[in-house]
């Protein structure tokens, strides 16, 4: 199965786990998905962490710092030049599906530029990234810690939403570390 992460569950995962791994199990099994390429790290992700929180998130899993680590397992993975697959068919569901009540009382030329920043952002990058993994007939799934539910005022539904609409399969951390067989943490 392919991870593809988001910043929040790297934010809970260097937050309430990682503290609590004495024995770095954890640190050390994420550290081998980050090498066998299971657990993507996007660009936008990858810049996020650096501002997010004072950086704690490269800050705590310092692997991603280093430059021979990020070359030799190609990191974070480039989503700049992405195209979804059936292009027409996700551009017409981003026209229609995935805009919030906000969005449309939008003008046109204000829902075109909310459009382009959207698909700028790293849920937007995740999403087109894990539709590309379905159409390769990857398994493949999206964590994050958002909801379903929009308390942002944003122009765009959230991740887990949008998700729903394009099937892809979306999870928590805690539901992933649940899903990862043999990876036992103790918190002692």
């Amino acid at each position: 199965m392919k991870v593809i992460i988001d910043t929040s569950s790297l934010l809970s995962l260097v937050r309430y786990y990682l503290p609590f791994d004495k024995k770095t199990k954890l640190f050390d099994f994420i550290k081998a998905e980050f090498e066998n390429g299971n657990l993507i790290l996007i660009d936008a992700v990858y810049q996020e962490c650096e501002y997010t929180s004072k950086g704690i998130v490269l800050k705590s899993l310092d692997y991603l710092l280093i430059k021979k680590f990020k070359k030799d397992f190609n990191l974070p993975f480039k989503t700049k030049d992405l195209i979804p697959p059936s292009t027409k068919k996700f551009y017409n569901l981003l026209n229609d599906n995935f805009r919030t009540p906000l969005s449309k009382k939008l003008n046109d030329a204000e829902f075109e530029e909310r459009k382009k920043e959207f698909l700028e952002t790293a849920d937007a990058r995740m999403i087109i990234l894990a539709l590309i993994k379905k159409s390769e007939k990857e398994d493949v799934v999206i964590i994050t810690e958002e909801t379903e539910i929009g308390n942002d005022h944003k122009a765009f539904k959230k991740i887990p939403a949008i998700c729903k609409i394009l099937d892809i399969e979306v999870m928590t951390l805690p539901e992933l570390l649940e899903a990862y067989k043999g990876i036992d943490v103790e918190f002692k």
